[in-house]
Formats: C-alpha cells, sequence, structure tokens
C-alpha cells in the first residue's frame, strides 16, 4: 500500500483528509498529468469516464475531482451513478484515457472513495500510484481548468448492452431470480439488465436515499436476500455491494454461496467447456482451503494472491488465465472484463447452472468449507509486522498446533483501519482458541509501541 492508495483506490469518511475538496483537486490533477504521459501515442480520446455511487458525498466529491482533472488539459464525461465495472467497461469501448469511480464499495455511506481505472479496464499498476503521490507532495497549487466537463448518461447503455451480449437469453429466460442492490450504483442498471434477459424478478434494496448504501443490505448482508429467494421459491438469489464490483449468491433453499462457491464452479464449467486457459484459477491468500482442495481434486491448480481484486488482476494477465477473484465476490472473468464485476459474474454463474440441468444446492455442496474464523482488530496506526518483536515466529508457532492441517493468515485491511486474522483448520475449537491467542499476541505487542 502506498501513502495515499489502498488496495482498492483512496477511501475515506467523506470530507476527512485525503477526501478534501484541496487534495482531490492535486488529485484529479497530478494523476490525469501522469496518466497523458503514459498514453501518448495510442491514439486514445483525450478524456476521462467518470461516474459514481448513490452516497449524497459524490456530486462534492465529483466537483472538486472534475476542475482538477480539467487543469490537466483532460476533458471530464460524467455517466451519472453507475457501477464500478461499467466505468471499466465503457473507458475500453469509448477508446478513453482512463477512468475514476467515486466509491467506498462495501463500506457505510459516510465513507466514500476515489478508484482510477487504466485504458483497458484494470486497475492503476502501484508504480503509476506511487508517481501520483509524488506529484501530489510535490504540488503547491493547482492552474485553472483548461478542458471541458459534459454528462453523457446514455453511455451507460453501452454496458448494459455489453452484460447483455455475454450470455444466452434463451437459458434465462423465465428463470425466478431475487436481485439485491444494497441501494447503490446497480438499483436500476441490474433491473434492466436481468429482466431484459426475460428474467422473473424479486427486487430488494433497490430505493437509494443517498444514505442507506450497503446498510442491513448488499452483499456484506444477505440474510434478508437469502430468506426472500426462499420464501420466492427463487432459482437464486445475488447480492451486489454498493459499487456493484462483488457477487454473493443464494441457492434455492436460502443458502449462502460467496466468491469461492462461485469461482470454483465457475472455473469447472469452463474447463469442462475448454475455456479455463493453462488449467488454472486464481484465488487470494483468503480462500477457504476446502475450495483450494476441491479444485485441486478436480484438476484445477491454483495460483494464491495478496488480497485484493488488483493483485488477482495482475496474476490472471501475467499466465492469460481465464478466472480468478476473492471471497468477499470480487470475481474476474477475463474472457469479459479485466475487473472484478458483480452483475457479470452473477449472469455468468447462473447460465454455468442452468446449462448443467442442476439445482443451485448441488453446486454448493460439491464441497465443504473448513471451520473458519476472521477476526477484525482496529486499530490506529498499522506498524508493519515484521518489526513487532517476535510477533510473526508466535504466529507461526501458534500455527503448528494445527499439525499441517489449518493455517493462520495475518494482515492489515488495505481499506480500513484494521488489522485482520484469519484461522482454519478441521477442528472448529482450535480455531476459535488460535484466533484468540493471535489476537492476544498483536495487543501485546502493540501495546510495547503505545
Amino acid at each position: 500500500m502506498g501513502k495515499y492508495f489502498g488496495t482498492d483506490g483512496i477511501r475515506a469518511v467523506a470530507g476527512t483528509f485525503p477526501l478534501t475538496d484541496e487534495f482531490i483537486e492535486k488529485l484529479g490533477w497530478c494523476a490525469l498529468d501522469e496518466l497523458k504521459k503514459s498514453a501518448q501515442a495510442r491514439g486514445l480520446k483525450n478524456q476521462v469516464i467518470i461516474a459514481q455511487d448513490s452516497r449524497a458525498s459524490g456530486p462534492a466529491i465529483l466537483a472538486a475531482l472534475q476542475k482538477g482533472i480539467r487543469a490537466a488539459g483532460v476533458n471530464v464525461v460524467s455517466i451519472g451513478v453507475a457501477p464500478t465495472p461499467a466505468v471499466a467497461n465503457i473507458v475500453r469501448q469509448t477508446g478513453s484515457l482512463c477512468g475514476i469511480v467515486i466509491s467506498a464499495s462495501h463500506n457505510p455511506a459516510e465513507f466514500n472513495g476515489i478508484k482510477f481505472f487504466t485504458n483497458h479496464g484494470s486497475k492503476l499498476p502501484e508504480t503509476m500510484e506511487a508517481a501520483i503521490e509524488t506529484r501530489i507532495d510535490g504540488c503547491s497549487a493547482v492552474p485553472a481548468p483548461r478542458a471541458d466537463y459534459c454528462e453523457d448518461l446514455s453511455l451507460v447503455e453501452l454496458y448494459k448492452n455489453f452484460l447483455k451480449s455475454t450470455v444466452d437469453a434463451s437459458l434465462l429466460k423465465g428463470t425466478k431470480i431475487v436481485l439485491d442492490c444494497a441501494n447503490g450504483a446497480s438499483s436500476q442498471i441490474a433491473v434492466d439488465v436481468f429482466s431484459a434477459l426475460g428474467m422473473e424478478l424479486t427486487v430488494t434494496g433497490a430505493k437509494p436515499d443517498g444514505t442507506n448504501i450497503n446498510r442491513g443490505v448488499g452483499a456484506l448482508h444477505t440474510q434478508f436476500m437469502q430468506d426472500l429467494t426462499k420464501r420466492e421459491g427463487a432459482f437464486a438469489g445475488f447480492s451486489f455491494d454498493g459499487d456493484a464490483d462483488r457477487v454473493i449468491a443464494s441457492d434455492e433453499q436460502g443458502r449462502q454461496l460467496d466468491g469461492d462457491n462461485i469461482i470454483a464452479s465457475s472455473a469447472l464449467c469452463l474447463k469442462q467447456e475448454g475455456r479455463l486457459h493453462a488449467g488454472k484459477a486464481v484465488l487470494t491468500i483468503m480462500a477457504n482451503l476446502g475450495c483450494i482442495n476441491y479444485l485441486k481434486e478436480h484438476g484445477v491448480d491454483v495460483v494464491l494472491t495478496k488480497v485484493g481484486d488488483k493483485y488477482v488482476s495482475e496474476a490472471m494477465e501475467k499466465e492469460d488465465l481465464s478466472i480468478g477473484g476473492e471471497t468477499s465476490g470480487h470475481i474476474i472473468f477475463r474472457e469479459f472484463s479485466n475487473t472484478g464485476d458483480g452483475l457479470l459474474s452473477a449472469l455468468q454463474f447462473l447460465q454455468c447452472v442452468k446449462k448443467s440441468g442442476k439445482p443451485m444446492s448441488w453446486f454448493l455442496d460439491q464441497w465443504k468449507k473448513y471451520p473458519s474464523l476472521l477476526r477484525a482488530v482496529q486499530v490506529s496506526s498499522k506498524p508493519a509486522l515484521e518489526t513487532l518483536d517476535g510477533f510473526l515466529p508466535g504466529v507461526a508457532e501458534l500455527e503448528k498446533q494445527m499439525n499441517g492441517r489449518g493455517r493462520v493468515i495475518v494482515r492489515y485491511s488495505g481499506t480500513e483501519p484494521k488489522f485482520r486474522i484469519l484461522v482454519e483448520g478441521e477442528d472448529s475449537a482450535l480455531v476459535s482458541h488460535i484466533a484468540g491467542e493471535v489476537e492476544k499476541l498483536y495487543r501485546a505487542k502493540t501495546e510495547v509501541l503505545a
């Protein structure tokens, strides 16, 4: 992680640093000045595609950001409230210089953030983020705007048509589906796309008011969607997060399928169809061991990366792989997109299931998750774990208690002020004990620094 950029752009409570008008203007100017250099001689349009999710703070951030971008001599085209993956897609379709999304994804409404996409629809490499940060620190003032700003809400139709083109509508027509749009950016677009494909919809979480994004709904709060799926007798349910770059599913019995379930099933579907490049799938270190072992047992090699869909994307690009993603529901079907797309992933997974002729529950029951416990410790700073005397060796000793049939992963969140502990193993009691001991050890080591 950089000075300002986390694993998924820049994020904070709106109105607090770095999401202040002065910083945002500097960010727009410095970022686009750097991106223009890397895009020279590529024949790209001198414009940025920009969107926001449904947070009340979005318009103010857009106002400051577009001033900075225009100061760099780049035109700004706003497509209004739209999913993050819509921007990544429209940038590619229009040949634009880059894309920007104003969103804090799954975070509560008081947060917001700024995400950048390259001209080929992927997250910025860390080298570019570092260059932008250096420029910001050396920037004393932003010049006056010298380019144009406009809105073109019709560009969203490009994304809708793209999504519809990736599936066989005849397979999906008449399927009963529950959609939970998190009161976020997909509230209209998801309904438009799924209904245009002939599905029978029950929709919830699609009444954004600027303050209710992700509140009790969406990919982090799926229980209502799951219950509704069972109650309505639907084939499946899908919950997106606030900017719709992730998805969590439900089977017809109201049971949750997370990103691991969706990736594993989709990878085997692609393998059966001869579309799984190199016979590999990409997961992060947070993927459940049950999923990893299931894929390996069925002839799919697993590449593990750090947490963050940009790391998944980089690993997929390096080996030209077909599918990868995170347990949280960020999933990349690289045949169609270079970034996580909740709507696309829902459609691709649904098509896979419908092709099989089996119910969604069959796919959930193919493997069992290892007992897993994820703890989050609120922190005010993030000292490097290797600098905490004896902490990592202590964690390694605790992991040995599982005799090679479990694991402990410790890391800081890239988007929130939290230290995360993941423990997985066959014995749930031992998993709980070790998680508690790791937390105690971390607190003891960081108290020494306080």
